[in-house]
């Protein structure tokens, strides 16, 4: 069984700092694609970063510059350093993954999301 599973989101002021982390495990081959996700409260679901096996990534307008995506601990592992956080920030953010499940199978996973909270 494939687990996608988020961390490190909290309350922070503005300009302030987080960092998430997202964590895959389970039966899989390699991994993709892994993205971040946000949502505030009645607004859609936006893209915030996404990293591709090769380590190319790409963020919207909205956070170039501020925030960052990397892999780590064997590449199972995407951390998104955030800076300069803004209140418009605040959202629950959560981790994609594109999986590799065998040889000619990939399938798409959601995290359950993080609460990341910017206010004085």
């Amino acid at each position: 069984q494939v687990q996608v599973v988020e961390s490190g989101g909290g309350l922070v002021q503005p300009g302030g700092s987080l960092r998430l982390s997202c964590a895959v495990s389970g039966n899989i081959i390699s991994i993709n694609t892994m993205a971040w996700y946000r949502q505030a409260p009645g607004k859609q679901r936006e893209l915030v970063a996404t990293i591709t096996s090769g380590d190319s990534t790409k963020y919207p307008d909205s956070v170039k510059g501020r925030f960052t995506i990397s892999r780590a601990n064997a590449k199972n592992t995407v951390i998104l350093q955030m800076n300069s956080l803004k209140p418009e920030d605040t959202a629950v953010y959560y981790c994609n993954a594109d999986l590799w499940v065998d040889l000619t199978t990939h399938h798409n996973y959601w995290g359950q999301g993080t609460q990341v909270t910017v206010s004085s």
